[in-house]
């Protein structure tokens, strides 16, 4: 009787400690399921977004101060860019070709000389005309005063950037420009963009006519001062024209340039017709 009860327990205790080994193997197995597949997911919820997702930069002269209002002025001030400089091909090939074309007759004309030929009758002329001729003639000022004023010309031309009927526009955000120098040798170039003076006076006009009250308008763009004329044939011409100024002012903000010019309005009415 004891020895049966004892198998008995002992199949028990065996059975249950079976169970207990089975259950912990499916807790180990259940918890590796669980591991795998946080591990399979978390590469796709820790990816960094795609280049499509991320924000665009802002626009080309956008830069932090681009808000309107009367702050506007404050946030966007001017900054200094260097104008486009001319390459001025036709007054240097000007230049260059009569530069050649006196320097070849003369070493021609001293070839010939050299050769034992007489020399040309030009040349027999002009050094007579500076051996005789006193410093003080009226010929020989004028023709030394032609070509001081046509050697400061030349210097001029070569000292001034030229192209006066383009304004320089706003370059990129400094950051926008630092995230673009790191993708490449050739992705942080600086990017310079102008506007002809004609073209920024006619978007300025169309946006003088926008204004209520204005009749017609003409707008000259300078490169330190805008001057807005317009006509207005209703409304007061107060209220007409602090409507105007602000339009002009917000389309001077929107263009970009560089540097703002100073703005003048002017605004009367037409002129009665006589009958």
């Amino acid at each position: 009787m004891n020895t049966g009860q004892a198998n008995e327990g002992r199949a028990d205790m065996d059975a249950g400690q079976a169970n207990e080994g089975r259950a912990g193997a499916d807790r180990v197995n259940l918890e590796k399921t669980n591991a795998d597949q946080r591990t399979r997911q978390s590469p796709s919820a820790s990816a960094p977004p795609s280049p499509s997702a991320s924000a665009s930069p802002p626009a080309y002269g956008a830069g932090a101060g681009t808000g309107t209002g009367t702050g506007s002025k404050d946030r966007n001030p001017s900054v200094r860019v260097r104008r486009f400089w001319s390459v001025r091909r036709v007054p240097a090939g000007i230049v260059a070709l009569v530069l050649a074309a006196v320097a070849g007759l003369l070493l021609y004309d001293v070839a010939a000389v050299r050769s034992g030929r007489p020399a040309m009758r030009w040349r027999d002329w002009l050094a007579d005309q500076l051996a005789t001729r006193p410093l003080d003639d009226a010929w020989v000022m004028g023709g030394a005063g032609l070509l001081a004023v046509l050697g400061v010309w030349m210097v001029v031309l070569a000292l001034t950037p030229g192209l006066r009927g383009l304004l320089p526009m706003r370059p990129p955000n400094a950051g926008v420009e630092g995230a673009a120098g790191g993708g490449g040798s050739g992705a942080g170039a600086v990017v310079r963009a102008g506007i002809d003076r004609t073209s920024a006076g006619l978007v300025l006009r169309d946006r003088a006519m926008e204004v209520p009250g204005v009749r017609a308008a003409r707008v000259d763009v300078g490169r330190r001062r805008i001057r807005a004329r317009a006509l207005a044939h209703f409304r007061d011409l107060d209220e007409v024209r602090a409507d105007l100024d602000a339009a002009l002012h917000e389309g001077i903000r929107q263009l970009g340039l560089a540097r703002r010019p100073a703005l003048s309005v002017h605004v009367r009415r037409p002129a009665k017709s006589k009958r």
